[in-house]
């Protein structure tokens, strides 16, 4: 097979026009341009980035319906949600202009000589961290637009003066081919290396493998399953010049329901609850696909509300053929698994929909049988009912890692909130309260992350602007002249408007 075609989500069925699919000689000539453009690419000035970042979201807006009509069709997403995808995009690429517009990201760091100190003399030392190199990027299932080709792995890295090498995910060619037709205009039109931006796509693993395993590459960007990831971290750690693999992966979310607040709520929390989950079908790596909560009329009352709203769920259409298969299977084995209760399911629907699944379970079956805790990618949730704190406590403390923990509490929960916000800590990277983990903000101080397997590098966020940091790396300067250091950590550069750690200080 030479090429390849869209698959229309809601049926199953070809569609659209055929795609080459590349193979080892466009990979090498991939990294091979993007090893080329690197040097002047890192040496672009802010302004100049910046407005290649703007120039990528002015292009992907001037694409038009097309595109969205294209995402419609191949992942079988509505239309309101891919046009708000389409504008978290295009805010991501903006985020990180203003970013790299303001330069803090450099870190620049200047420790003075102090030739008279006793017993030795300081030398002069100035700090700044340089982008690491070409960067990987994989295009994820569940986000076409703000995952994929220009999402937030790509902003980053090109933010931090990496070029970038995306593998198109093989569910949504011709809407990858469309974005990245529009930051191939944008690279020609800001004057830069056509290597700052290569795209490659192809339905094959081997494709990913040989990308990650090119010695030119130096980074990469992962979202998907937990298979997929470890796939590539393994690709990575066996090469000669091992390269960190920055993989979000697999995630329950956990959904802790106080006592007070589901004493007092606890009905329209079941309702709110099924709403969040059933949501794009459940296909979030936020999504929250557990619940824990202390039993007695509150959780009573929630549980009958969740019950009866995910009885009347409609089903969906899901990603791909394949991820509703897997769905299917996952649902089944925790109907199968003993201990597990089935509640209710939403109503049924096409082969390529996937229809809701609310499960109950003790504590201590749950802790006894880890596999209810591994991600069922879809609208599927398990109850998790605790006798009393200290099981609740214990339950969280036997969790993997997590993108998020959810924590629902009244004025009178706050003590066990604050007993249990240290154990929560060291599980996710990010705890929000009176709220649903769905929606992940775009900004300064969001962690999108958490420890494994959540992601392979608990260290790190692929959202927000410290996401910027994985591409970048440190490098001191000793005793340079002013002629030879870089030109940012000049004396004479003070002013800039970067702010810089002067002998300690902040100075903005």
């Amino acid at each position: 097979m030479t090429e390849f075609r869209s698959v229309a989500a809601a049926t199953g069925e070809p569609t659209g026009p055929a795609f080459p699919i590349d193979g080892p000689a466009e990979v090498d000539a991939a990294c091979a341009a993007a090893a080329a453009a690197f040097d002047t690419y890192r040496a672009t000035g802010r302004e100049e980035r910046a407005a290649f970042l703007e120039a990528i979201a002015a292009e992907i807006l001037a694409i038009g319906d097309e595109l969205i009509e294209a995402a419609m069709e191949e992942s079988g997403l509505p239309r309101a949600r891919l046009e708000g995808e389409r504008g978290r995009t295009v805010g991501q690429l903006r985020l990180f202009a203003d970013v790299v517009r303001k330069g803090a990201w450099q870190q620049l760091r200047i420790d003075p000589a102090l030739p008279d100190r006793q017993p030795l003399p300081r030398p002069d030392l100035r700090l700044r961290m340089i982008p690491v190199g070409p960067v990987a990027v994989f295009g994820a299932s569940n986000f076409p637009l703000a995952f994929s080709t220009a999402g937030g792995d790509t902003a980053s890295a090109l933010a931090a003066g990496c070029p970038v090498v995306v593998k198109g995910h093989p569910a949504h060619p011709r809407t990858g081919a469309l974005v990245a037709a529009a930051i191939t205009r944008a690279v020609a039109a800001s004057g830069l290396p056509a290597g700052v931006f290569g795209h490659l796509v192809g339905p094959s693993n081997d494709l990913g493998a040989a990308l990650v395993q090119d010695p030119r590459i130096t980074a990469v960007g992962f979202t998907g399953s937990r298979g997929g990831g470890l796939a590539l971290v393994r690709l990575a750690q066996s090469r000669d010049v091992p390269i960190p693999v920055y993989a979000e992966m697999s995630s329950i979310n956990p959904v802790l329901l106080l006592p007070e607040a589901l004493k007092a709520r606890g009905s329209a929390l079941g309702a709110a609850f099924i709403g969040s989950l059933t949501m794009g079908a459940g296909q979030f790596c936020t999504n929250p696909g557990l619940i824990l909560a202390i039993e007695g009329e509150g959780l009573d009352a929630f549980l009958a509300a969740a019950t009866e709203t995910t009885r009347a769920a409609a089903a969906q259409t899901m990603l791909t053929g394949g991820i509703c298969k897997a769905y299917q299977s996952g649902v089944a084995a925790l109907e199968a698994t003993p201990g597990v209760e089935k509640l209710a399911e939403g109503l049924a629907g096409a082969a390529m929909q996937g229809h809701a699944a609310l499960f109950r379970t003790t504590a201590a079956a749950f802790l006894a049988e880890k596999a209810m805790g591994h991600e069922v990618f879809g609208a599927s949730s398990i109850v998790v009912v605790c006798r009393d704190e200290a099981e609740l406590v214990s339950v969280v403390k036997g969790l993997e890692g997590q993108l998020t923990a959810t924590l629902h509490l009244d004025a009178a929960d706050e003590a066990l909130a604050t007993r249990l916000l240290p154990v929560l800590e060291a599980k996710v990277g990010r705890i929000l309260a009176n709220g649903w983990p769905t929606g992940v903000e775009v900004c300064h101080a969001m962690v999108h992350g958490g420890p494994f397997p959540a992601t392979s590098d608990p260290r790190t966020t692929s959202v927000g602007s410290l996401a910027i940091d994985r591409f970048l790396r440190p490098v001191s300067y000793q005793n340079l002249s002013p002629a030879v250091l870089p030109p940012e950590l000049r004396d004479e550069a003070r002013g800039d408007g970067a702010p810089r750690l002067i002998d300690g200080t902040l100075t903005l």
